[in-house]
């Protein structure tokens, strides 16, 4: 298994010294955290995109106004 071109052996002291250096109180609450920035990080994006999409005219609109012309 190689995630980042690391192996196995080094994933595992990668996390024995995360585990060392936040403590395991402190592992499920940086857990969440890091889940709702990813969540908020995912909406913000879901928003901006919308946001485009509703002041840019899509191609089936351009389409429609050429015919009428």
């Amino acid at each position: 298994m190689k995630i980042f071109g690391l192996g196995t052996p080094e994933l595992i002291l990668i996390l024995v010294v995360f585990l060392l250096f936040f403590g395991k109180d402190k592992i499920p609450e940086l857990a969440r955290s890091i889940g709702k920035s990813f969540n908020a990080l995912k909406d913000g994006f879901k928003e901006e995109k919308d946001s485009k999409s509703e002041t840019e005219p899509s191609a089936t609109n351009i389409k429609s106004i050429a015919k009428k012309k």
